[in-house]
């Protein structure tokens, strides 16, 4: 059975590699539960000092695999909120150690939102970003509604997931989405040179500056939970889905 996610252990420098390139490392629920197993458990290991997020092949994730979204009652949608992305990203965001991101090719979805629940995060030149949850009638989830301002503004952060336009590398990096630009192919050397930065200071100090800066993020989470469904079971998401498949412009009527 192919492993989800990679782990690499260098010293104190611990490398996860979403692993499902043939899908472009789709962000399955089981390689979410993976990555968010994994990251507890780094966490809590005082030998661990940061760790570095990529993807396998040639890009970073291209998104939810929405082949696995079955729900079809509020509280089925409510538990997948509450046990998946919910747990992860407090992993992220909230947990102790400093998460550095290494992207290659497309960060799409799910994909951007775990780009920006990290701490730092590299792209190679020809990387893309996109927040295309509207593009299937959702809301962002994954607590982007609370990273993405942090990173880009409320004002830039409406319009990237109102419009959800592709951004290009450079676009991104004046935007705040990205920290720092390498060549292609060089996004993972140039993240681990900076996670060994972060490994070199203040543990506790991180942490508690981690943990200031995640006051809110109950409250996103819990956003979420509640509003999340309202469009998961609306026809307007069937449409997206259906228009992904498909692979043609949907047409929402706000039902």
């Amino acid at each position: 059975m192919t492993e989800l996610v990679l782990t690499d252990r260098q010293d104190a420098i611990v490398t996860l590699t979403l692993n499902n390139p043939e899908k472009m490392n789709a962000f399955s629920q089981a390689m979410r539960d993976r990555l968010s197993e994994l990251l507890a458990e780094l966490n809590g290991d005082p030998a661990c000092r940061a760790i570095v997020l990529t993807g396998s092949g040639t890009n970073f994730s291209a998104g939810a695999d929405l082949s696995g979204f079955n729900e079809t009652t509020v509280r089925e949608c409510r538990m997948r909120l509450k046990r998946g992305g919910a747990v992860l990203m407090r992993e992220m965001i909230a947990g102790a150690k400093p998460l550095i991101a290494a992207i290659e090719g497309n960060a799409y979805g799910a994909g951007l939102a775990l780009s920006a629940g990290c701490d730092y995060v590299v792209a190679s030149r020809s990387a893309k970003f996109c927040c295309a949850f509207t593009r299937v009638g959702f809301i962002p989830d994954m607590a982007l509604m609370f990273s993405l301002p942090q990173r880009v503004g409320m004002a830039r952060a409406k319009q990237l997931i109102a419009l959800a336009d592709v951004i290009e590398a450079e676009r991104a990096e004046r935007l705040g989405l990205v920290d720092e630009l390498v060549d292609k192919g060089g996004a993972l050397a140039a993240a681990l040179a900076v996670a060994q930065r972060f490994a070199e200071g203040p543990p506790l100090a991180f942490e508690l500056m981690k943990g200031v800066f995640a006051r809110g993020l109950e409250d996103m989470i819990q956003a979420e939970v509640d509003l999340q469904p309202m469009v998961w079971l609306s026809e307007d998401h069937r449409e997206g889905k259906q228009a992904f498949a498909e692979r043609r412009k949907a047409k929402f009527r706000g039902v």
